[in-house]
């Protein structure tokens, strides 16, 4: 099957907006350990974690054009669905007010004293500098080669769109972090989650639909249907949390 434009757009989209969550969580650390222990060691432990993570996307990249694509599909639509899940599900909780929303500025503070407590930084080579970039940039960067294998693996042809869109979340929280020298703190963080969300589990769903050999109805345009689904039953699910949030202290008011 062809790659069709609603495929590749949303390909493109999904791993733009879910890469620029995590690369700006990696960002708000590495800005933290750079002020704090020096810019040397930290740059070098993100662009080392990043070198790491380029060759792991090639390697992986090149092992899936040896397993049939219908295997591939159900796999990894279904971890797909099962991640963009959870990611839905706690950016629906945040929309409700029953988990906190995620404060970068807060979490650089957090950051920037706990690299002011490991002892003296900006010395010509430091390891805890280095660590810690390194650490952030890979953990965080494993989220994002999961999701541009993941979409990647939808049809043949489609790692390069899902990794273009990695790419240009990357540069441009890269600019932003060159240009602003600050966390990105007003970041729609779950706004962005929640879009990721519904993204991730509509292609997990066509994905695992394809591996199934189902026939979708209007073809790759199929997903745009199970998006607006996906987000209407995420939205339908706030004010219904809200309330069930808000249930127990109305009835204890009662009593």
């Amino acid at each position: 099957m062809g790659i069709g434009w609603a495929h590749m757009g949303t390909s493109v989209v999904a791993s733009f907006l879910a890469s620029l969550v995590e690369c700006v969580e990696a960002l708000t650390v590495i800005l933290a350990v750079g002020s704090v222990r020096g810019w040397r060691s930290a740059l070098i432990g993100a662009a080392t974690a990043i070198a790491v993570l380029l060759i792991i996307i090639a390697a992986l990249g090149a092992a899936l054009t040896r397993i049939p694509l219908p295997i591939i599909q159900l796999v990894v639509g279904t971890l797909l669905l099962l991640f963009g899940l959870r990611w839905l599900r706690k950016a629906v909780l945040r929309s409700a007010g029953l988990i906190a929303l995620h404060d970068e500025q807060a979490a650089f503070a957090k950051n920037t004293e706990t690299m002011r407590n490991l002892g003296t930084g900006h010395t010509a080579w430091d390891k805890v500098a280095f660590a810690a970039a390194f650490n952030i940039t890979m953990l965080e960067g494993t989220e994002v080669v999961f999701i541009v294998i993941a979409i990647g693996a939808g049809g043949t042809g489609m790692l390069l769109p899902a990794s273009l869109g990695a790419v240009a979340a990357l540069l441009v929280v890269i600019a932003l972090g060159l240009i602003l020298h600050r966390p990105l703190a007003r970041v729609p963080e779950n706004t962005l989650k929640f879009t990721v969300g519904v993204l991730l589990s509509a292609f997990g769903t066509f994905w695992v639909g394809e591996g199934m050999h189902l026939a979708w109805p209007a073809g790759d345009w199929s997903i745009l249907i199970l998006i607006a689904a996906y987000l209407a039953i995420a939205l339908v699910m706030v004010p219904i949390c809200r309330g069930q949030s808000q249930a127990p202290a109305f009835s204890e008011r009662q009593s």
